[in-house]
């Protein structure tokens, strides 16, 4: 009985093994895993403009320059796309999305507009990243996140605001994919935001760029 017994747990763990191993095979891009949520949460600076960053002193002059102009790059590369503008605005709300065109006649889509963009912490610890920033509005959570989809939170120890390390600097090969354009289906079963990335949601932010 107990060769038998054996014999089924090696059997079953086989089994399931294979399992997981065909469940990996069905997406294999690096957004099928990727959770930005995820991961050593720092502390981060949220602004609504250059003007806004330069004026809390919070961070250098320079530092606010660098974030910027980083923020503005990773939103005409990353920024969530939507295949039709009603779709794009049941996420960021009317009137709060745009259209572009892909690059190398890449095709339309909509996009949402820039609420500000955030610095924290780059993975190497290195210094400090900038990335866009996004104002979600709908019934899925709100709040306000980042280019990869990373949600600001709140240090409730502290009062401060937070986010992971990988929402500001993620790994090349998350930032170098090609960003997929969400139809109204994908919105509905991802629960609202996505960009194409796999992206699950954490507490909630209170503060930053106004309320």
């Amino acid at each position: 009985m107990r060769k038998r017994s054996s014999s089924l747990k090696l059997t079953t763990m086989l089994a399931g093994a294979t399992a997981l191993t065909l469940s990996g095979c069905d997406d294999p891009s690096p957004q099928a895993s990727w959770d930005p949520n995820r991961g050593e949460q720092v502390q981060a600076f949220s602004y609504k403009s250059l003007e806004e960053c330069k004026a809390a002193n919070e961070v250098s002059d320079a530092q606010c320059d660098t974030s910027y102009a980083s923020a503005q790059k990773d939103d005409q590369k990353n920024a969530p796309r939507y295949e039709a503008r009603a779709s794009c605005e049941d996420v960021y709300g009317v009137g709060n999305c745009v259209p572009r065109n892909g690059e190398n006649g890449g095709g339309s889509f909509f996009t949402p507009l820039l609420a500000g963009f955030v610095i924290g912490q780059m993975l190497d610890g290195g210094g400090y990243r900038g990335t866009g920033m996004y104002r979600r509005n709908d019934e899925y959570g709100g709040g306000y996140y980042s280019t990869y989809g990373g949600r600001l939170g709140r240090d409730y120890g502290t009062g401060r605001t937070t986010i992971s390390k990988t929402s500001i600097d993620p790994p090349d090969a998350i930032r170098n994919a090609p960003p997929k354009i969400q139809t109204r289906t994908s919105v509905v079963s991802r629960g609202g935001f996505g960009g194409g990335r796999s992206y699950a949601r954490s507490g909630g932010f209170k503060g930053g760029f106004g309320g």
